[in-house]
C-alpha cells in the first residue's frame, strides 16, 4: 500500500491520459502528496493540460486552482524581480544569468509549469562578485545577518555569497559564482557555464544556462542536497527538461549531454538523474544511454545503498509514503550531502565548530555595513 501511495503523484503527472482517483479518499491523498512535494500547482497544470479539470470533484479542484493562482503570482513576481536585477547589474556591464526555477519561468520552458520556489538564483563570474554585490546593495538587496563565522564560511568555502533579501520587497536572492562549492568532490568549469549561456529572447541582458548545462546543474543540485523536501519536485523538473530538450534537439541531444557532462566532470550526477527520472517518471531515453556511462556508474553495495536512500527520498514527504527506514534515509541523505560538499577534515572542523560554539549574534560590522550601503 505504501509503495502504491508513493507512486500515486508521479503516475498522475506523467500518464498520457487522465489517471485520476475515483474516491474522495484517493483525492485527499493525492492533494496531500502534491502539497508536501510542492507539486500541487504542477498537478493542476497537468490535469488541465489533459482536459480533465472539469471532472475533478469540487473540493480538490479548489485546492488545485488555489495552487495554480499562487504559482501564477510567483511567476509574475519572478519576472518583476528579474527586471529589477537587470536594472541593478546592467550599468555595471554584468548580465543576469538566471538559474533553476527563475530560468525556467523567464525562458518559458515546460519545467516552469506550476513551478514554485522561495528565492531567485543567479550566476555571476567570480571576478565580478564584489562589483555585483555592491550594485545589488545599492538597489536594496541586503546580505543576511549572519555570524562572523558564517560570513567567512560562505565567502571562503561556498559557491555563493551569503543569502540576500530585498529590504522593501522581501524578495530572496542567491548569488552564485559556480554551481558547486570549491571544496566539493567535483569541479565544473564556471567560465564555460557563463560563456555558453544563452540570451533570453525579449530580455536584453538576461541569460540562462545552455540546455545541457541547465540539466547538469539541476542534477547536481538535486544529488548534492541534504534535504528531502523538494527532491521529488526537482526530479520532476529534470524529467520535464530532459523530455523538452531531447524533443527540441533530436537524437544528437543525448550525445551532447553525455559529452558536456564529461567536460564538466559531472557524469556521476547525470547518471543518477537518468537512473531516477527513468525509475520514478519513466522519462524516455535511448536504451544504450545508460550503458554508455560505465565509468561513472556505481555498482554493488554502493548502488544498493543509493537505491535504498533515493527510493524513499524521491517520494512526497508525507507519512503515507514513509516506511520503517524513511527517517534513516533522510539522515543518510543529510550526511551524504555534507560528505560530497567538503573534504573530511574540513567537514569535521565545521561540524565541531557548529556543535560546540554557542549561537553568536550577527556580526555588528556586517550590520553596520548593510546600513551604510542602504
Amino acid at each position: 500500500m505504501r509503495a502504491e501511495s508513493a507512486s500515486l503523484l508521479a503516475d498522475t503527472l506523467t500518464a498520457p491520459e487522465p489517471r485520476l482517483p475515483r474516491s474522495a479518499t484517493g483525492w485527499d491523498l493525492l492533494i496531500r502528496h502534491a502539497r508536501h512535494a510542492n507539486l500541487l500547482a504542477r498537478l493542476h497544470h497537468r490535469i488541465a493540460e489533459l482536459g480533465a479539470l472539469s471532472s475533478v470533484p469540487e473540493a480538490p479542484r479548489r485546492h488545485l486552482i488555489a495552487a495554480h493562482h499562487l504559482a501564477h503570482r510567483q511567476h509574475q513576481a519572478v519576472r518583476h524581480e528579474t527586471d529589477e536585477l537587470r536594472r541593478a547589474l546592467q550599468p555595471e556591464g554584468i548580465d543576469v544569468i538566471l538559474l533553476k526555477g527563475a530560468a525556467y519561468v523567464v525562458a518559458g520552458l515546460p519545467a516552469a509549469a506550476g513551478r514554485v520556489f522561495s528565492d531567485i538564483d543567479i550566476l555571476v563570474p567570480k571576478p565580478q562578485l564584489p562589483q555585483a554585490e555592491s550594485a545589488l546593495m545599492r538597489h536594496g538587496w541586503m546580505s543576511a545577518k549572519l555570524t562572523d563565522y558564517d560570513q567567512r564560511y560562505y565567502r571562503r568555502w561556498m559557491h555563493e555569497l551569503p543569502p540576500m533579501q530585498h529590504m522593501f520587497r522581501g524578495s530572496a536572492l542567491d548569488v552564485h559564482h559556480t554551481i558547486l562549492p570549491p571544496t566539493a568532490r567535483y569541479h565544473p568549469d564556471p567560465t564555460s557555464l557563463v560563456s555558453d549561456s544563452i540570451a533570453v529572447p525579449n530580455w536584453p541582458g538576461v541569460r540562462v544556462l545552455s540546455p545541457c548545462d541547465m540539466i547538469l546543474h539541476s542534477a547536481t543540485h538535486l544529488f548534492h542536497e541534504g534535504e528531502a523536501d523538494n527532491a521529488l519536485r526537482d526530479l520532476s523538473d529534470l524529467d520535464l527538461l530532459l523530455r523538452h530538450f531531447s524533443r527540441e534537439a533530436g537524437d544528437g541531444f543525448w550525445q551532447q549531454l553525455v559529452a558536456r557532462a564529461a567536460h564538466q566532470h559531472l557524469g556521476y550526477p547525470l547518471w543518477l538523474a537518468l537512473r531516477y527520472t527513468g525509475k520514478v517518471f519513466g522519462t524516455p531515453m535511448p536504451s544504450q544511454l545508460m550503458p554508455s556511462l560505465p565509468a561513472v556508474a556505481p555498482g554493488g553495495a554502493r548502488l544498493a545503498m543509493l537505491d535504498a536512500i533515493y527510493s524513499r527520498i524521491l517520494r512526497p514527504q508525507h507519512p503515507t509514503c514513509a516506511d520503517a527506514f524513511s527517517a534513516l534515509a533522510c539522515k543518510a541523505l543529510y550526511i551524504r550531502g555534507h560528505w560530497l560538499r567538503m573534504p573530511p577534515h574540513l567537514l569535521a572542523l565545521h561540524l565541531a565548530r557548529k556543535a560546540i560554539t554557542p549561537e553568536e549574534k550577527p556580526s555588528t560590522d556586517q550590520a553596520d555595513e548593510n546600513e551604510r550601503a542602504a
